[in-house]
C-alpha cells in the first residue's frame, strides 16, 4: 500500500511541478519575476499555515527557540532560490531551467563531500560529469556561441546559483530534528516570503522591477491560482508525502520525469528542438537515473 500510495503522491507532484516553468515564463509577459514570486508566496503561505495548523495543531506554528535558524534557512532557500531562479527565467528558456534544476541530486552529493568530507563513489562522480555535459549540450545546442545568444547565459547562470542555494537549504533541514517536513517548510517559508517581498521592494525602488497593475494581476489570475494551489501547496505536500512513502532515492527517480514534462509542454506549444538538445536532455536524465539505481543497489547491499 505504501508503494501504491507513494506512486500516487509522486504523480501528483509531477503534475503540479511539471508545468511550473512554462507557465511562469508566460506569466512574465504581464508581471516581472519579483512580483510573481511575491504573489506566489504571499497567497501560498496563508494556505500552508492553515494546512499546518489543521494537520499538526496551532502549536506547530511556534518556532520553539529555533527562530534564528529558521530565518536564516528561509532567507537562504526561499528568498534566495526564488529571486535567482525566477529572475533567471526571465532571460532563458523553461526547458533550460528544468534541466538545470535536475542537477540538484549530484549537487547535493558534491556539497556533502565538500562539507562533511564524504566523497561520492566514482560511479556517482562519473554520472555527475555526464549530467553536466548533457546540460551543456542543451544550453549550447553543440555550439558554444548559442550560450551567448539572446542573453540566455546570464539566466542559466542565475538558475544554477538558485539550484545550489536550494541544495544548501535542503541540507539545513537536518538541523531541525523533531520538525515534520511540512512544519520545516512552513516555518522557513514565512521569513523567506517576507524576505522575498523585501527584495521585491528594493528592486522596485531601484527601477529593476515594477509594481503590477490590477489589470496585469488579472491577466495572470488562473496561472496565479495554479502557482498558489498547485505548485506551492499541493506540490510541496505531494513531494513530502512521496519522500515519506518511497524514500528520497525513489522520489528523485520519479521527479526526473519533470524535465521530460517541460520539454513535452514546450514542444506542444510550438518549440522546436535540434537533435543535440534532445540528446543532451537524454544524457542528463539517463545519468541521473543510472546514479539513482546505483545508489539504491548500494543501499540494498548494505541492508542485506
Amino acid at each position: 500500500m505504501r508503494l501504491k500510495g507513494g506512486l500516487g503522491w509522486a504523480a501528483l507532484t509531477i503534475v503540479c511541478w511539471g508545468p511550473m516553468f512554462p507557465v511562469a515564463k508566460r506569466a512574465m509577459d504581464h508581471v516581472d519575476a519579483f512580483a510573481l514570486g511575491t504573489l506566489r508566496y504571499g497567497f501560498g503561505l496563508v494556505l500552508l499555515a492553515l494546512l499546518l495548523a489543521w494537520v499538526e495543531g496551532p502549536r506547530a506554528l511556534r518556532y520553539d527557540g529555533r527562530l534564528g535558524q529558521a530565518v536564516f534557512a528561509g532567507l537562504l532557500g526561499i528568498t534566495g532560490f526564488n529571486a535567482l531562479v525566477w529572475f533567471g527565467l526571465m532571460s532563458t528558456r523553461p526547458e533550460h531551467a528544468a534541466i538545470i534544476m535536475a542537477l540538484q541530486s549530484p549537487m547535493t552529493a558534491i556539497a556533502v563531500w565538500l562539507v562533511n568530507g564524504q566523497r561520492p563513489a566514482g560511479f556517482t562522480l562519473g554520472c555527475t560529469a555526464a549530467a553536466i555535459a548533457g546540460v551543456a549540450l542543451v544550453v549550447t545546442r553543440g555550439d558554444p556561441s548559442h550560450a551567448f545568444g539572446g542573453g540566455t547565459l546570464l539566466g542559466d547562470a542565475l538558475i544554477v546559483a538558485g539550484a545550489m542555494v536550494w541544495v544548501a537549504y535542503t541540507l539545513r533541514g537536518a538541523q531541525f530534528a523533531g520538525w515534520s517536513p511540512l512544519r520545516f517548510t512552513v516555518l522557513t517559508c514565512i521569513p523567506g516570503g517576507i524576505g522575498l517581498a523585501a527584495v521585491n521592494a528594493v528592486m522596485v525602488a531601484a527601477g529593476v522591477a515594477h509594481v503590477p497593475s490590477l489589470e496585469a494581476i488579472g491577466a495572470i489570475f488562473w496561472p496565479l491560482v495554479y502557482f498558489v494551489i498547485g505548485s506551492v501547496v499541493l506540490g510541496i505536500v505531494g513531494f513530502n508525502q512521496t519522500v515519506r512513502h518511497l524514500g528520497p532515492l525513489n522520489t528523485m527517480l520519479m521527479l526526473n520525469l519533470i524535465p521530460v514534462t517541460v520539454f513535452g509542454i514546450e514542444a506542444a506549444l510550438g518549440r522546436s528542438y535540434v537533435p543535440l538538445e534532445l540528446a543532451g536532455a537524454a544524457i542528463v536524465i539517463g545519468a541521473l537515473v543510472a546514479n539513482n539505481l546505483y545508489l539504491r543497489w548500494g543501499s540494498s547491499r548494505k541492508a542485506a
